[in-house]
């Protein structure tokens, strides 16, 4: 889901062949990295997330397939540098075609996936960081009974909370970041539970046949006694 307000900063992927050509580590990876540093190189690039040259020159290809990256300006004929076409992207869940819903899966899962691995780094360079970057990192989980509009209102509360940010400083600005700043990661996975189905009331002993229900006159006939007879012989 993107944050960024500005139509030329964000795109809305429609097509399930370009949910599906970025739903890949190493683009994901790529696109990102192009995000955060600006133009790079395919050598560039793949001196940075340690994979061939090779490698990088044929996702980036892909990428530009389906307008996630362009060739930028370089400094001579020889180089050619590859930039971020738009630096968001985000895709409508309400009404999804069966490929479309299985690509966006796909591209989900992966998130996630990348989102564990940058957990797992940060738990490793935690220890050595500072109390103030240390505290508000990691993971909060918080489980409350909502109705849609409700969750409609709190995630559009937490995006808009990020969105001066987002504004503010584009994450292929560099001129934006203010000193001190760092690249921090938010991942937001918000999950609903199924339905709980409605208990049937219990019967409370004693009460009354509700109207048209049939009386109980289930009984032990093999011991019933017969009111005719008189007491058991007990010979």
């Amino acid at each position: 889901m993107s944050l960024e307000s500005d139509p030329r900063r964000i795109r809305l992927l429609d097509d399930p062949l370009a949910i599906r050509a970025m739903a890949h580590p190493v683009r994901l990876e790529i696109h990102a990295l192009l995000g955060e540093e600006g133009p790079l190189t395919a050598a560039e690039a793949a001196r940075r997330l340690g994979i061939s040259q090779a490698l990088a020159s044929h996702h980036l290809r892909q990428l530009a397939k389906y307008d996630f990256v362009e060739p930028a300006p370089g400094k001579d004929n020889r180089e050619r540098p590859w930039r971020v076409v738009s630096t968001s992207q985000t895709w409508s869940r309400a009404d999804l075609t069966p490929e479309r819903a299985a690509a966006v899966n796909v591209l989900e899962q992966l998130m996630a996936e990348r989102a564990l691995d940058q957990l797992a780094k940060w738990q490793q360079r935690r220890p050595a960081e500072e109390p103030r970057w240390r505290d508000s990192t990691g993971i909060d989980h918080t489980g409350i009974y909502l109705t849609a509009e409700e969750l409609t209102e709190v995630t559009g509360q937490i995006a808009a909370l990020l969105q001066r940010y987002v504004d503010e400083r584009p994450i292929d600005d560099k001129a934006a970041r203010p000193p001190g700043s760092r690249h921090v990661h938010f991942t937001q996975i918000v999950t609903v539970a199924p339905p709980v189905p409605e208990a049937v009331p219990e019967a409370v002993p004693g009460a009354a046949p509700e109207a048209g229900a049939e009386a109980d006159t289930d009984t032990d006939t093999d011991t019933e006694a017969d009111p005719k007879s008189g007491p058991e012989d007990g010979r």
